[in-house]
């Protein structure tokens, strides 16, 4: 599973192969994790709070062609 960034806390890295919908995982560095859509980046499952989320969805929001792109290329 490629990481794509890594932030403090928190890294987002996607899966080859994986299912639909086109998501990214959020990964905190104590191994809790959650998938988030990359549409709407809503959470799709997850324990995470907003607030841990808040620096990786800021990313996502301003790198979303980069995250759908990425998704193509690793689950065609």
């Amino acid at each position: 599973m490629p990481t794509l960034i890594r932030f403090n806390h928190c890294s987002i890295r996607m899966y080859a192969g994986d299912h639909n919908p086109p998501h990214f995982h959020a990964v905190m560095s104590d191994g809790r994790e959650s998938l988030i859509k990359i549409g709407t980046l809503t959470v799709l499952r997850g324990g995470m709070g907003k607030r841990e989320l808040a620096e990786a969805l800021v990313w996502a929001g301003q790198n979303r062609e980069y995250l759908k792109s990425k998704w193509r290329e690793l689950n065609p």
